[in-house]
């Protein structure tokens, strides 16, 4: 690929130079039967690389409903002498899993990149975030998961203590966009509460949830304990909820509200990580530079296909002329492709649906009277789904791209005035996953964070910090979805707590020849003494 379809013009993004290496030297004929030994499947799919639209694996095993309920019966059989695994044993397994990630990670870079059609560094972004949450879950899950005792209905008399037992099989749906990261990563503090899990990969991202179930076996866990079905949604989604006892779910808010009503219709338990529509808030005393490089990152990392990415920038008017200009200009000069190697800024959407949607807001919103900063149209010249980070200004609420999630690299600018107007406007929307705030004040940041309605907030950074922090809750309100992945609440979704209750001296009713009367006046006092004392 040469630069002589941009220069021409003098507009559009350059292209970064091809790599020497190919889809066939990574996807081999070993590799299939490899990654899918085990995988219950009847029939049989193929899955696509983004890069050129072309077959990337063939002969993928494709699974029914009826695989689905073998899995789960496989599941169950290994699931019982993995929770009888005491967990520091099982956490074991994830600090073995970390090192062999990270000492085999050009494996799965080669399968992400291929399947995702992201770049080398955005690709690299999910070995981080999976090694992380390997990390963490290995030295703190014994801790999570620990018996606690509490304070009982008569003190000393009556000792509690919560358990924390397995659900039992989870049933995991994993979407194409973050492949590594929204697969293992989720079932990792699934794993070490004890669960086997069954999951549905997207099929044209199977190979990398794949690989990573292939390198977690051999760092230890029993492989039926982790299933894998491979279909299409609408065939194999519903049978993978039927016989989950806790489902997680990451997806469109659409059928995140299906997985919730079926979830529901069994009175089982179920997360969800859905959409956003993320608002970043460029303050009067932001660092400009900073600022300008964060709103590429947090824009068109890999090509905008991420649920916490920024699709609304408010910036404040005094400084809107001189963001905006560095903004342009960087955001021109990012560099596309192909290769499987560090060099490319962004790399292709998904697939010809993505591309059709982000055309279809752009050009919507120009034809209503938006105008191109940067971008707008999609790049045949380098693969079939590739479009240009696009910028547009002067979008209103009866555009699509105003409220509806893009999902592409697409990001609109906004104008404010005070920074009340700004959170209003930032709140406007039914999602709530992800915001950013950009400001020299620490305290003004935090401030402005707690009045933004979204699960996560990161002050001077559009998403990875509060996503790589993971010892702390991750996950959206209102339409972006239930539950939280990472920290406590992202291992105990996977857990039932149970409580059990040891009555010691003395029943809690009348004894020692107590009539009625005398046990209600004795608790009655016993009651007061206790809220005397201020127990809890």
């Amino acid at each position: 690929m040469t630069d002589s379809h941009i220069t021409q013009g003098g507009t559009g993004n350059p292209v970064a130079p091809e790599g020497a290496r190919t889809a066939a030297d990574v996807v081999t004929p070993e590799l299939i039967p490899r990654l899918t030994r085990g995988v219950a499947g009847s029939g049989t799919t193929v899955s696509h690389t983004p890069f050129t639209g072309d077959v990337l694996a063939s002969a993928l095993p494709e699974s029914t409903p009826e695989d689905v309920a073998t899995a789960y019966e496989n599941a169950r059989a290994a699931q019982r002498a993995w929770a009888a695994t005491p967990v520091r044993r099982r956490a074991a397994v994830l600090l073995r899993f970390h090192d062999l990630l990270l000492r085999r990670q050009p494996e799965i870079l080669d399968l992400i990149q291929l399947e995702t059609g992201k770049t080398r560094l955005h690709a690299q972004e999910e070995v981080q975030g999976v090694a992380i949450v390997a990390r963490h879950y290995g030295r703190k899950a014994p801790a999570y998961l620990r018996p606690k005792g509490h304070l009982g209905a008569v003190p000393t008399l009556t000792k509690v203590t919560e358990l924390r037992q397995p659900r039992g099989v989870v049933g995991l749906i994993a979407p194409w966009n973050y492949p590594l990261q929204l697969s293992v990563g989720d079932a990792i503090p699934a794993f070490v509460a004890g669960n086997a899990v069954v999951m549905k990969p997207d099929t044209e991202t199977a190979l990398s949830a794949l690989w990573a179930r292939e390198l977690m076996v051999e760092a230890g866990l029993p492989a039926g304990v982790w299933q894998v079905v491979i279909g299409d949604g609408p065939v194999v989604g519903p049978a993978v909820v039927e016989h989950a006892d806790y489902v997680a779910f990451t997806g469109s808010t659409r059928t995140g509200r299906e997985v919730a009503q079926a979830a529901a219709a069994r009175l089982v338990g179920c997360s969800l990580e859905l959409g956003g529509k993320n608002a970043m808030l460029v303050l009067r005393d932001a660092d400009l530079a900073r600022a300008v490089d964060g709103a590429v990152r947090g824009s068109f990392a890999s090509a905008g296909q991420l649920c916490i990415s920024m699709e609304r920038l408010y910036v404040h008017e005094s400084i809107a002329d001189a963001f905006l200009e560095r903004f342009v200009a960087r955001t021109k000069a990012m560099r596309l492709g192909t290769a499987l190697a560090y060099g490319a800024e962004m790399g292709s959407l998904v697939s010809e649906r993505q591309l059709e949607t982000v055309t279809r807001h752009v050009d919507e919103a120009v034809s209503k009277g938006a105008t191109v900063l940067a971008g707008g149209r999609a790049r045949p010249d380098i693969g079939p789904y590739f479009y240009e980070p696009t910028i547009l200004d002067g979008v209103e609420s009866p555009m699509a791209v105003c409220a509806e999630e893009t999902f592409g690299p697409v990001v609109s600018v906004y104008r404010f005035r005070d920074e009340g107007e700004a959170i209003e406007r930032a709140n406007a929307t039914s999602y709530g996953l992800n915001a950013s705030v950009w400001t020299k004040d620490a305290r003004r940041g935090r401030a402005i964070a707690t009045r933004l309605r979204a699960g996560t907030v990161n002050l001077n950074e559009s998403y990875a910090a509060a996503f790589g922090s993971v010892a702390s809750p991750m996950g959206g309100m209102g339409d972006s979805g239930l539950g939280r992945r990472h920290g406590s609440e992202g291992i105990l979704r996977f857990t039932e707590p149970q409580t059990v209750a040891q009555q010691r001296l003395m029943p809690l009713g009348p004894a020692f020849g107590m009539t009625d009367e005398k046990y209600a006046d004795f608790m009655t006092r016993s009651l007061r003494a206790l809220k005397a004392l201020r127990l809890r």
